[in-house]
């Protein structure tokens, strides 16, 4: 398979290691292209909620890809987050193109992109650290719950639902939250005069720009692997949103659209065989009637 080359490639927030992660989906995604640069933007190994008990074949495979890619030398970013906190020990070690840190300031084309997970502007992480972990123990089981609801709802000939995405919608705190964590980026991004700012941590993929009194930065969020399933893409001077369901979507419909041009090949070809056929035929007759 022809894999498409990207120039940056941002993932935050798979969770590996829980109910909720996306490994196949990931690992599709991550097979379908040739990254120059990726930056691994914290929560990718949910130490969090680590179990022996549960560390499937599809889960190691996505960390087994990643090794490939260092091992090839492409440049890997490891910026540490809530979830995978305990690697924040080995920030400034290095192996081969592999790195960890706690945030990175990357040249992109003559401009600067900061990058952090983000979990330093969450209260809850700064503060109440048990509540966080017990919040993210309910939000992994939601997710469970909600793939057996969807399971249900497809079987019913209905659409997927998103519970946890009704849940922030449908509260103020939460979007305040989210508002609030994207003005704070910003206005700290603008201040150090960076051009963009690409964040992770509220599972919340989003790329625009925000304006304030001292100017104006490119806000990014590379979202998640455990209900967006989104990634950040970099490539000759664009940024782009990377959906996974979306790209299904395409190629499915690439394929019909391609299958319906095979078949109209098909039909070509069977009608010029039957004019082919008919004018031998009267060629045919006409001599017998000479």
């Amino acid at each position: 398979m022809k894999k498409r080359p990207v120039d940056l490639v941002v993932i935050s927030d798979v969770h590996l290691g829980t109910y909720g992660c996306h490994a196949k989906e990931l690992l599709n995604y991550l097979k379908s292209i040739k990254p120059r640069q990726v930056v691994l933007n914290g929560d990718i190994i949910d130490i969090w909620q680590f179990s022996k008990r549960y560390w499937p074949k599809s889960h190691m495979k996505v960390v087994k890809l990643l090794m490939d890619w260092v091992a090839k030398g492409t440049e890997v970013y490891y910026i540490t987050g809530n979830h995978d906190e305990l690697l924040r020990k080995f920030v400034g070690f290095k192996m081969g193109s592999l790195s960890i840190s706690n945030k990175i300031v990357l040249p992109l084309d003559g401009k600067k992109a900061w990058m952090f997970h983000g979990d330093v502007f969450d209260v809850t992480m700064q503060h109440s650290k048990w509540i966080a972990k017990l919040g993210a123990m309910g939000y992994d089981f939601l997710i469970l719950l909600n793939r057996a609801v969807n399971y249900i709802s497809k079987k019913m000939g209905r659409g997927p639902v998103s519970m946890s995405k009704r849940v922030k919608n449908g509260v103020k705190s939460a979007i305040k939250f989210i508002s609030d964590f994207e003005r704070i980026a910003a206005d700290i991004a603008i201040e150090k005069e960076f051009d963009y700012v690409v964040c992770g941590h509220i599972h919340q993929p989003d790329i625009k720009n925000i304006k304030t009194e001292k100017g104006t930065v490119l806000y990014l969020n590379s979202g998640d692997w455990v209900e967006n399933l989104t990634a950040l893409e970099y490539h000759e001077g664009k940024w782009m949103l990377y959906q996974y369901e979306q790209d299904l979507i395409a190629k499915a419909q690439h394929r019909d659209i391609k299958d319906s041009v095979d078949e109209l090949g098909k039909n070509e070809l069977f009608e010029s065989l039957m004019k082919e056929f008919s004018s031998i035929s009267e060629s045919t007759n006409k001599k017998k009637a000479v």
